[in-house]
């Protein structure tokens, strides 16, 4: 081995799998671009504000969807748990890690969506990894969205189910995979209810009923649509109403809840063995007694959120509206979440553009491939209840400078 760590005498590299990503990062910071995938907000002063390389900085790229983050109940029940519980619980919820916090928190969230059961996963993506690997073994097949969420396809992984995409969103194509599956084979549909790339909604009505009409069972993430989308919340299943023909529904408490952790509420009866059974709750510390008195705190607050879930729909329409008028290409027609994805000419133009809107003080997700649909670069602006309507003015005249600036849109 030399003194670097790489192998002697011509073994493989590990890393070397690596290189054409090594690669195409250096060019763009050779570019003089600032690196978009490392950016520090020195503090924070609001859901909304923040300041990065010591300039005020407008988030729109947080997911932070109902401004939960420095709602003062919610500080306050995190501050009180800390001092009473401490830092952390050092174990397993099936151990010594299940505090009078955890029950709570999954107490709201069984009464946010009125469901018999809830677990209370470490992070969302340990929420899809468990839940899907235990529940689709070997023998199962797994139906998805290819535009689905890699945690959804890492758990279809762990648990060795046979995966079967289909076209994003196309009804048909699902209903032909699953008419092609072996009769008696065990069958899981995972959908999201927001995609979160180009923020579509899912056509759940049709969806869940064709999987229904060949024997599956559904799961959905509503990951990007809780608190925000639904008569109260409950995300796209409860809004185009099949929630209660659903049989998992997965979430994160990093979007609007605007903590961190990952659950599951259902109401089949033998859901709570699988406490007893999936490896990513039993074998992880559970989440500290802090952040479960944030997530229970915000969640009851959330019940009552309607004027600013009314609020969030005026700023998405808005912002969706002037960027289309301002000759941005868009993720979609209308506006359907809210996350709005602008398209990108390519990855150097995006990350200039990225670079651009930094410098007027913006803050955007830079979304590239793989990890984007049809290998498109986005620039993946998320808004939040918190966003002022003359922030949202302020927003639209950044992306105007920064598009003149870069040539993205033509010079005025």
């Amino acid at each position: 081995m030399t003194a670097g760590g790489a192998p002697e005498g011509g073994g493989n590299d590990l890393f070397s799998k690596f290189d054409p990503l090594i690669q195409m990062r250096a060019q763009l910071l050779e570019g003089g671009v600032t690196d978009p995938f490392n950016l520090v907000m020195e503090r924070v002063e609001s859901p909304t504000v923040a300041i990065c390389n010591g300039k005020r900085t407008i988030l729109l790229g947080t997911y932070n969807y109902m401004g939960m983050t420095f709602d003062p109940d919610v500080i306050a029940a995190g501050k009180k748990a800390l001092d009473e519980f401490g830092s952390g619980t050092t174990g397993s919820r099936v151990l010594n890690g299940t505090y009078l916090g955890h029950r709570e928190v999954e107490a709201a969230l069984r009464e946010f969506y009125a469901m018999d059961h809830a677990m209370v996963f470490s992070t969302g993506y340990q929420a899809n990894l468990g839940i899907i690997s235990t529940i689709a073994g070997k023998d199962d097949y797994v139906v998805l969205d290819i535009d689905s969420h890699a945690s959804i396809y890492d758990g279809c992984k762990m648990g060795d189910a046979q995966i079967v995409p289909f076209r994003h969103n196309d009804i048909e194509a699902l209903e032909k995979r699953l008419k092609r599956i072996p009769a008696g084979a065990g069958k899981l549909v995972v959908l999201e209810g927001v995609y979160s790339m180009l923020g579509d909604i899912a056509p759940l009505k049709e969806m869940v009923a064709v999987a229904k009409a060949n024997g599956a069972m559904v799961l959905v993430d509503e990951a990007h649509s809780m608190g925000f989308i639904g008569e109260n919340g409950r995300g796209v299943a409860e809004a185009q109403g099949v929630i209660d023909d659903v049989d998992f529904i997965i979430g994160t408490f990093s979007k609007s809840v605007g903590t961190v952790g990952g659950f599951c509420v259902c109401n089949h009866p033998k859901f709570e063995i699988l406490r007893l059974v999936c490896r990513p709750y039993v074998f992880t510390a559970s989440l500290p007694p802090s952040v479960v008195a944030t997530a229970a705190t915000s969640i009851r607050k959330l019940m009552g959120a309607r004027h600013k879930r009314e609020h969030l729909w005026e700023n998405s329409k808005r912002l969706h509206g002037g960027l289309k008028q301002l000759g941005f290409q868009l993720g979609t027609e209308e506006p359907q979440s809210a996350i709005i994805a602008v398209i990108m000419p390519d990855l150097e133009r995006g990350a200039a553009m990225w670079e651009a809107l930094l410098h007027e003080g913006l803050y955007v997700n830079l979304a590239r491939p793989p990890a984007t649909p049809a290998n498109m670069t986005l620039l993946r602006c998320s808004l939040c209840a918190e966003h002022t309507a003359e922030q949202v003015g302020e927003i639209l005249g950044m992306f105007e400078a920064a598009g003149r600036a870069t040539g993205i849109l033509p010079a005025a």
